[in-house]
């Protein structure tokens, strides 16, 4: 058998991974690894923007120092959910050394590079927006999880969702 053991096959539940993991098995967190850091980078990315590979490492730290306290093995994916976009904001905001652009300096929405125009505008928006935007509008959570992921009250997640759409939307109708 290339790539698994007999204990857990490279395919193996991720619940499963965990239990081997916490067991202190190498093999499985190697794995379980492999199966998270993509995951984590899409969360952090769009959040810490050029500080994303930072955050993403910083989270990884955080969810494999804290495995075995995973009482659930089974709600991996939410747990990590949580890590990710909490890191994610934190070293946003660590990074931010300098004012953000003002946001009538975006460039047009024809602009031939719209990833980078997308990418621009973001990184306009402070990180809370940001998180908020990327778990609303891209995991496509309710405000509900939302809130609960960031510890704010949803009438905080509303308003931050609807001023990070307006102030999005303002600087990409230039």
């Amino acid at each position: 058998m290339t790539g698994a053991t007999r204990e857990h096959p490279v395919t193996a539940d991720p619940a499963d991974l965990v239990r081997a993991a916490q067991r202190g098995d190498r093999m499985a967190a190697s794995e379980l690894l492999d199966l998270l850091t993509p995951y984590v980078g899409r969360l952090c990315g769009p959040i810490a923007l050029q500080d994303g590979p930072d955050a993403t490492q910083e989270a990884l730290i955080v969810i494999f120092r804290g495995i075995g306290r995973l009482r659930e093995p089974a709600a991996l994916f939410g747990w990590v959910r949580v890590i990710a976009v909490r890191e994610a904001v934190r070293v946003a905001r660590l990074a931010a050394r300098s004012v953000p652009d003002p946001l009538d300096e975006v460039p047009a929405r024809d602009d031939p590079e719209l990833a980078a125009d997308v990418r621009d505008v973001l990184a306009r928006l402070s990180p809370a927006h940001r998180a908020v935007l990327v778990l609303r509008d891209l995991e496509g959570l309710d405000e509900h999880a939302v809130s609960a992921l960031l510890g704010v009250p949803e009438p905080t997640v509303r308003t931050r969702l609807f001023r990070a759409r307006r102030n999005f939307r303002k600087a990409w109708g230039r």
